[in-house]
């Protein structure tokens, strides 16, 4: 329960529907800076709400502390993330690791036969198990941030409002008299409320920060940064660089030398990239060698795009998209489709810069698309 209206509404949905509901609220941070901050989640004022909603539908409600776990695999990974030139997205790493590892094991111990969450996705079960499928509202649908959940951690969560659009979960909290019915969405990373995240990264490592070049694709030097933490692969504002004919985007970040590379939109575009961490939810124990076809996403805001997956050893894999895409972001997650089921997916690995296709990789690539 972390204080908002969808979780809110989850207890009490499945303590109207005669459950015995516990309430479990995560502390993940020292909330005192950011209780005034509002629109964050999992603040002081948040476990407030979450324990007046409990003692109003009456369950049992329990903080637990994760403060130096969610430090450690959140908070850390996401400085260094940006430190060796990754775009990390923290609430995959919140739900990969916090969330579904500790608060699951956590309702276990309690003798839970289930654990709730009010994330917008869908658990259905199918021969031989069960399916990730994206919510009924495609405006809210989390499975994107949702790829790194196991086969296991998916046999033991619910997801009650993935059926659901945000309107009629709203209206469930003020139909049960929540409090919280009308609360606003978290809009910030829950540990950047101010939404500074190169803030954040310096008071986490103070080492961050090193000044570099800004340096044009054809090897020109156009000026200085502050630190590679300040940019993003796609990025085009805040450059602080001009006179050139045609807008500059970042294409490339080298930590290693501090250097930000930047070049016209085309050189941006790449087709094959790798990605490591893969996790896979579809049929078989991954996505095959001799390539599967999907759709996938880059980002959670992306349009899904036609791509060939090419399992690898490790937990690796790589993607031949149909069409050359902008933007293919080291540290960012590229998660799998099969229409509306959600396949799993990956991290894309920032070490892999080429922009070409292997020959091989792409007759493989044709060959399975038909």
């Amino acid at each position: 329960m972390s204080g908002g209206v969808d979780s809110s509404v989850v207890a009490a949905l499945l303590k109207s529907q005669g459950y015995d509901v516990v309430g479990l609220t995560m502390q993940l941070y020292d909330h005192g800076a950011a209780t005034a901050k509002g629109k964050t989640c999992c603040a002081g004022q948040d476990i407030y709400d979450a324990r007046r909603v409990s003692d109003m539908i009456g369950i049992p409600h329990y903080v637990v502390d994760y403060e130096t776990t969610f430090k450690a695999d959140v908070m850390d990974r996401f400085a260094d993330g940006y430190i060796h030139g990754e775009t990390p997205v923290p609430c995959v790493l919140c739900n990969q690791t916090v969330k579904f590892r500790d608060l699951l094991k956590a309702a276990k111990d309690l003798g839970a036969d289930a654990l709730a969450t009010g994330h917008y996705v869908q658990r259905i079960a199918q021969d031989g198990g069960v399916a990730m499928f994206q919510a009924i509202d495609p405006d809210r649908d989390q499975s994107y941030f949702l790829f790194a959940t196991t086969r296991a951690q998916l046999d033991f969560v619910r997801f009650p409002l993935g059926g659901m659009t945000k309107s009629e979960a709203r209206d469930l909290g003020v139909k049960f008299g929540l409090h919280v019915a009308a609360k606003p969405d978290s809009q910030d990373i829950c540990f950047v409320p101010n939404g500074d995240y190169a803030k954040v990264i310096r008071a986490l490592r103070p080492e961050a920060g090193q000044p570099g070049e800004i340096v044009h694709v054809d090897g020109r030097i156009l000026g200085r940064h502050e630190g590679v933490i300040h940019f993003t692969v796609g990025q085009r504002r805040g450059l602080g660089v001009g006179g050139e004919v045609e807008p500059l985007y970042v294409v490339r970040i080298e930590p290693e030398t501090a250097r930000v590379v930047a070049g016209p939109k085309e050189a941006l575009l790449r087709q094959s990239f790798a990605l490591h961490g893969v996790n896979w939810l579809g049929a078989g124990e991954g996505p095959s060698t001799d390539g599967t076809p999907v759709r996938v996403k880059l980002r959670n805001t992306h349009v899904p795009i036609a791509a060939t997956i090419f399992g690898e050893p490790n937990g690796a894999a790589r993607v031949v998209l149909a069409e050359p895409e902008a933007a293919v972001t080291p540290g960012q997650a590229c998660v799998f489709y099969d229409g509306v089921q959600a396949l799993g997916g990956g991290w894309i690995a920032r070490q892999d810069t080429a922009t070409a296709v292997p020959h091989n990789l792409r007759r493989q690539a044709q060959l399975a698309a038909g």
